[in-house]
Order: structure tokens, then C-alpha cells, then sequence
């Protein structure tokens, strides 16, 4: 258990918290979510003691340990990587040092004998023979194979230091957890097995990310920092979603009757609570949820942007038709004898090797030549291309958003038209005069997906689109793309998106060549496992 009592914390005129009251309790993982700038990294310092409030404490029981996953992946350079991890449990490494050093001894004397007693009664009592096979465990859950458990951290790259310091923090058991966006960096399968060990961890899980899929496979409440407070709500990240949304319509619509409102929101905590997550989590979730007062829902401040993607003509039948692509980057194969036919509804999830993936969105928008090999667009199709890279837009000389803007609209678009077009990706007011070059990732992205919707086109090549981007605009983007009339191209690491949106798998293999089928996601995530199997 760990709670805050009063905490408060101002930077200059900016109020983060304000007289905040909470209790987190064993047995669940909490999301703390909130917009960018709310504060939700700066209050895991204050849990972990890293930053001091300004009013209030943190209270937890003397005898309870608290883990946090290290931010700087340089801090264990020298060390290594098996003695990394169970530096996660302090005391029970300052005992094995100890312990060692004194058997090390040439002159052992009575009172090393003593000493060294005392050390092994608590070494046990802390579960220290096991120390090492718990770490291995869990480096090899996360995919760091035995071969580098004792290697020093150096000579990792940063995904493996990553996967370290992450075994590091769910190391020896800690009563409390504390996870910065945990699922940076991890692969697929490294994600699916965190999933898998959150949801059996029986103590206080408190974890911030953007992964959607993430934050509702392990979370049985939601921590929402929202008007300086900390709000608690039972169930995962949709139930959070769906229910300020209702709330926020029932607020705006003031001439609803009072008893049509309350039958709405009952049917939908019912709705909610037949659809808890089969996981071991689901019946105390459901529990959870069925307790929830309707006075408990409450409509949310945060602002989403209005993610809408018109096409400007219909799209024929003939789209893309691609035959025997071949490229090579840095001497590596990364596509080898490409081939396939893209139709009207189609929305492909491009999986599989990053370089290659991203190449082939580059040649299909004409950004690269492949060597060989040849591909058409039909005449209907007119194309939008979100790069992985879009820094090359925002260096030139435009002097404000609008300016930069007007130059991907049509001749005859007002200012008031794009001010309006600004202010739907929540660009209002003195903002739309920002200089393009000193926009913040996320800002740039919004821009980039505003230049796209202007063209009105019936097909888009998207690559990571969802990088840089908070929940919100994360959530109002899956959104607009569920409801694009047109055909889509496009890579994501976010598997909330991928399964609500793709109907057709291109896996682009580690030679290059395709797996190509229509499938929803998650029938093809089974399939891999089928196949890991019968291998």
C-alpha cells in the first residue's frame, strides 16, 4: 500500500497538484493517466522520493519495498547484467557483496564468522538463494537470452538495456511498483509476457503509458489526473474513455430528462461489466464495476483533437497493384521479390523487419526507387503519405502555423478557414502563430495529419503515425481512421490501433519476402503462436 495525504506541487504560476488524497492499494495495477504537461511522471518522483512536495507526504509501511524503473539506461554501464537486476532489491545486494567479500578473507577471523552468521540469516529471509535464478527468469521472459546474463551492461544495445533495467524493477517481489511507460522499446512478444506478469503480481502496480492495449489488459483501475486532482475509476482505460465521453454528452445536452440520463449510464456500467476482461483480474473488476455510483462518472477536461478524413472522389477498383520489388539498403536485403495486389477496402498492417517496412512506404510514395520490379496506382487513387521522419517539413522559412498550412490548401482557403483547421488539432488563439520549427514532436504530428486531411485523399500511407502523440490525440486518430471510407497502408507499434483497424496482414519477412493475408490481428497474433508451437 501507498498513499499521499495534502500533496500539493506548484511550478511558478503552473498549479500540478493541488491538496491530492489517494490510497493505492495491493492487488491492483493503477493507470495514471492525464494530457501531456499534467504532471503523471513528475507524481511517480514524488511516490518514489525523488522530488519532494511542497505540502502533504507520502505514507507507506516501514517494512515494505518500493521498485521504480530507472530512466537512464547508462547507469550500470560497468556492471553486469545479472548483477544489474538484483541491484533492483538494494538490501539483498549490499548483503551478497558483503557476504562475499568477507569469504574472500584470507585471515578470516571470529568475528567475520559472526558477521558473516548474520548475513546468511537475512540473505535467506530475504529469499537470496533464489536471487539469481529469479533474475535469469525474468531476463529471459523479457527476451535476454542466457548467453548475455553476465556480460556487462555496455555491451548491450539500448532495447536490451531497456529489457535489464525493466527485470531490475519487477526484481525480488517489491511491494509497490512504479512503471514509466514500461512498454517503450519492448517487442511484441517481450509486452505480452509483462502483460502476463502484471496481471498475476499480487501486490500495488501504479504504471503511466500510452499503450492503450497495455493499460487494458493490466489495469483494474484507472488514477485520472485531471483539474489538479487524482480521480480513482474502477475498470481499464475504455471504461475510463467511454464513460467521461457519455458524461461529457450528457453534460452538453441540458435538455436530456434527468431519468433518461441515469437509464443510459446504468445500461452502459452494465455493458461494461458483462465485458470485464477475461484475465484472473475480471471478477474483481466486475465487482468493482457493478459498485460504481452514477454519480462517480464525471466528464473529463481533456481536449481531442477532431481527426476526420474525407476522400475527394470515390475510390475504383483497380488501387495498387505491386509485382517482383527488390531492395537493398547497407548491403541487406530488405525487400525481395515484393508482390500483391491492393483493393478498395483494404486496410494493411504492414509487420515485421522496421527498415524494410518503412522502405517500402517510401517507394509506394514515390520518396525512393526500388531496384527492380515495378508498381501502379489506379487512375481513381489520389495518395497521402505520413513519413517516419517528417522534420524536413517544419525547416523552412513560414512564420506561423497558418502560413505553413496555406501551403499544402487550396488557393481559395481563407485564413479564418485555416485558423478554423488549426483549431480542430487544438492550434487556437496565440498558437497558430508559432514558428513550425519550434513545435514538440507531438505538435508536429498533428500538423502533418492536418496537411493530410486537406488533400482529401482515398488512400494513406501512414508510417508510425501514432509516434510522439498523447492518449488523447492517440485515441481521436484511431478514430478518424476507423471511419476512413478509403484504402490504408500502414505501419504501428500500438495494437489497439492495429486491431481496430487493419482487415489485411503484410508481414515483411527477415529476407525480405511477404506473408500476406486477410486476417484480423488478432487471428494472426494466434496463428504465430500456432506456428512457434508446431516449430
Amino acid at each position: 500500500m501507498i498513499a499521499v495525504s495534502n500533496v500539493s506541487l506548484q511550478f511558478g504560476d503552473r498549479k500540478l497538484f493541488e491538496d491530492v488524497n489517494i490510497q493505492f492499494n495491493p492487488g491492483h495495477c493503477y493507470g495514471l493517466i492525464g494530457a501531456n504537461g499534467a504532471g503523471k511522471s513528475t507524481f511517480l518522483k514524488i511516490l518514489s522520493g525523488e522530488l519532494e512536495p511542497q505540502t502533504g507526504n507520502v505514507i507507506m509501511n516501514k517494512d515494505e519495498r518500493l521498485a521504480v524503473l530507472k530512466q537512464n539506461h547508462f547507469e550500470y554501464e560497468e556492471n553486469e547484467v545479472l548483477d544489474t537486476v538484483i541491484r533492483g532489491h538494494q538490501r539483498l545486494y549490499d548483503i551478497m557483496t558483503e557476504k562475499n567479500a568477507i569469504y574472500m578473507k584470507e585471515d578470516f577471523s571470529d568475528e567475520d564468522g559472526m558477521r558473516a552468521a548474520e548475513l546468511e540469516g537475512e540473505f535467506a529471509e530475504l529469499n537470496g538463494w533464489e536471487a539469481e535464478s529469479e533474475a535469469a527468469i525474468l531476463l529471459q521472459g523479457l527476451g535476454i537470452p542466457e548467453s548475455l546474463h553476465h556480460v556487462k551492461m555496455s555491451e548491450l544495445s539500448g532495447s536490451e538495456k531497456v529489457k535489464v533495467l525493466l527485470a531490475q524493477a519487477l526484481f525480488g517481489k517489491p511491494d509497490v511498483l512504479l512503471l514509466d511507460e514500461p512498454t517503450n522499446h519492448l517487442d511484441l512478444k517481450a509486452i505480452q509476457w509483462l502483460e502476463e506478469f502484471l496481471i498475476d503480481f499480487e501486490n500495488t502496480v501504479i504504471v503511466v503509458s500510452h499503450d492503450r492495449h497495455f493499460l487494458n489488459k493490466v489495469c483494474t483501475q484507472i488514477a485520472d489526473l485531471d483539474f489538479s486532482k487524482i480521480q480513482l475509476y474502477p475498470g481499464n482505460y475504455d471504461f475510463w474513455y467511454e464513460s467521461s465521453q457519455l458524461a461529457l454528452k450528457m453534460a452538453q445536452d441540458q435538455n436530456k430528462k434527468k431519468e433518461e440520463k441515469i437509464k443510459e449510464l446504468q445500461a452502459f456500467v452494465a455493458r461494461f461489466s458483462a465485458n470485464a476482461s477475461k484475465s484472473k483480474q475480471a471478477t474483481s473488476r466486475k465487482k468493482a464495476l457493478e459498485k460504481i455510483e452514477l454519480d462517480d462518472i464525471k466528464p473529463s477536461s481533456r481536449r481531442y483533437p477532431f481527426v476526420n478524413f474525407q476522400i475527394g472522389r470515390e475510390i475504383g477498383n483497380d488501387v495498387l497493384s505491386v509485382k517482383d520489388l527488390n531492395y537493398t539498403q547497407d548491403g541487406k536485403v530488405m525487400l525481395k521479390d515484393v508482390t500483391f495486389t491492393m483493393n478498395k477496402e483494404d486496410k494493411i498492417i504492414l509487420l515485421g523487419n522496421p527498415l524494410a517496412k518503412t522502405a517500402l512506404l517510401q517507394i509506394l510514395a514515390e520518396e525512393t526507387q526500388p531496384e527492380s520490379g515495378t508498381f501502379k496506382w489506379g487512375v481513381t487513387t489520389s495518395r497521402s503519405y505520413f513519413p517516419l521522419d517528417n522534420s524536413e517539413y517544419f525547416n523552412g522559412s513560414e512564420t506561423s502555423l497558418v502560413e505553413w498550412l496555406r501551403q499544402y490548401s487550396p488557393e481559395d482557403q481563407t485564413e479564418t478557414f485555416l485558423r478554423g483547421f488549426l483549431g480542430r488539432m487544438l492550434f487556437s488563439g496565440e498558437e497558430v502563430k508559432k514558428k513550425p520549427s519550434v513545435l514538440s514532436g507531438g505538435e508536429k504530428v498533428r500538423c502533418m495529419l492536418s496537411k493530410m486531411m486537406l488533400t482529401n485523399a482515398n488512400v494513406l500511407l501512414l508510417d508510425e503515425p501514432m509516434n510522439h502523440l498523447d492518449l488523447e490525440s492517440i485515441q481521436a486518430l484511431n478514430n478518424g481512421l476507423i471511419a476512413f471510407k478509403g484504402a490504408m497502408l500502414f505501419t504501428s507499434h500500438d495494437q489497439q490501433f492495429i486491431q481496430t483497424v487493419a482487415n489485411r496482414i503484410i508481414e515483411i519477412r527477415e529476407d525480405g519476402t511477404i506473408f500476406d493475408k486477410m486476417m484480423q490481428y488478432d487471428e494472426y497474433l494466434e496463428w504465430k503462436d500456432q506456428q512457434a508451437v508446431s516449430n
